[in-house]
């Protein structure tokens, strides 16, 4: 298969190439395009054969449920039973946005679209393609990250193209996504609406429109979830994986700074080439007091700065192509920084620690193991 790839300016959208787009999606095919969160992989949510080729072109578990994107709120009314009206104080407050609402679903939603489940994930995104493509398709798109899975997720139609191209119909290349996470995912099927994943809506913004929300087990404990079949896209599976093993350090700023330079130190006296994912802060640090004095630093060490910590969001905006270009760097391993912000620190840590099959350094230890 021959992958087309089509550059769209959101300010100027060609609607001979989104009626192209379209036309694929209402035939079956499948179409790679932007949202504000991270790239999707469309076809038609009600077209269960659609859905089976989304999961075969990323190798993605069948039981992983997919997400429905629509352009209208009204889209939403034939794929539920009922709407909570915490789901429309939700809707009202976030939608369109970067937020995914789980809803009991109606027959004209496929079994392989909602992976087997009684229910359904459906988001409306605000990106302008995202949605002139939704209504040129018939008004439901199926689309989970346009990514092999279990890689990071794509914010650039590169990222697309390097997991996807020879599998997939079209990619609409609409430049960089501007928030670089997936949506929050909220279920709404229980008393109290359930936080399934974290995202740029946050716990804070939630509770400040519901007053009550819970967070799922699995958010606090890796193995909470083990066995149970998952409501939403990456509840149970590993996710956003670079190839070569990933550790988060954690601790006080000034400890995560010196354990970064005593196992980047061991790791590169070993002959490895590593990588580290930091803060621009501790990467500054990192270059002017290690980089000098380490022998074979300077080869060996790809250092990637991702914001500052008091812009959160550039560093989620920039957390998965950080992922990807460790992999194009061809480093060995990898340590990431903790990052544990106020606001989006719960979803750039709910991405990091899926990355690294949730396995964490303690700062104090690992400098106390490089004094021995």
């Amino acid at each position: 298969m021959t992958t087309e790839v089509y550059r769209l300016s959101p300010e100027d959208i060609d609607s001979g190439i989104i009626q192209k787009a379209g036309e694929v999606i209402r035939r079956g095919g499948l179409v790679a395009f932007p949202t504000e969160t991270v790239y999707g992989l469309g076809g038609d949510a009600l077209n269960s054969e659609a859905s089976k080729k989304i999961y075969a072109a990323k190798g993605r578990p069948s039981d992983n449920p997919l997400i429905v994107h629509i352009a209208e709120e009204d889209a939403l009314i034939p794929l539920v039973r009922e709407v909570p009206e915490k789901g429309r104080l939700l809707m009202h407050a976030f939608w369109p946005g970067p937020l995914t609402l789980i809803f009991r679903k109606t027959e004209m939603v496929p079994p392989e679209t909602s992976g087997g489940l009684p229910t359904v994930a459906v988001r409306m995104p605000v990106d302008p393609i995202a949605a002139a493509l939704i209504r040129a398709s018939g008004g439901y798109i199926a689309a989970p990250s346009a990514n092999s899975s279990g890689r990071p997720s794509p914010t650039t139609a590169e990222h697309v193209v390097r997991d996807l191209d020879g599998r997939i119909d079209m990619i609409l290349d609409g430049g960089p996504c501007d928030i670089g996470l997936e949506s929050t995912i909220v279920d709404l099927t229980e008393d109290v609406p359930v936080i399934l994943r974290p995202g740029f809506i946050n716990e804070e913004m939630l509770k400040e429109v519901l007053g009550e929300v819970k967070l799922d087990p699995g958010l606090l404990d890796a193995g909470a979830n083990a066995g149970i079949r998952p409501k939403a896209p990456g509840m149970r599976y590993r996710h956003y994986a670079p190839k070569a093993p990933l550790a988060i350090v954690e601790g006080e700023a000034r400890e995560v700074t010196e354990a970064l330079k005593t196992l980047a130190g061991k790791a590169i006296l070993d002959g490895k080439r590593v990588g580290i994912l930091a803060s621009d802060d501790t990467a500054r640090d990192l270059a002017e007091t290690f980089l000098p004095g380490m022998p074979g630093a300077a080869e060996r060490l790809y250092l990637c700065p991702a914001g500052s910590r008091a812009e959160e969001q550039t560093i989620a905006r920039h957390l998965f192509a950080i992922l990807r270009e460790f992999d194009d760097a061809g480093v060995d391993l990898i340590y990431a920084e903790s990052f544990k912000t106020p606001e989006l620190g719960m979803a750039i840590m709910n991405r990091l620690l899926k990355a690294a099959g949730h396995r964490v350094i303690l700062a104090a230890d690992a400098i106390s193991e490089g004094d021995m």
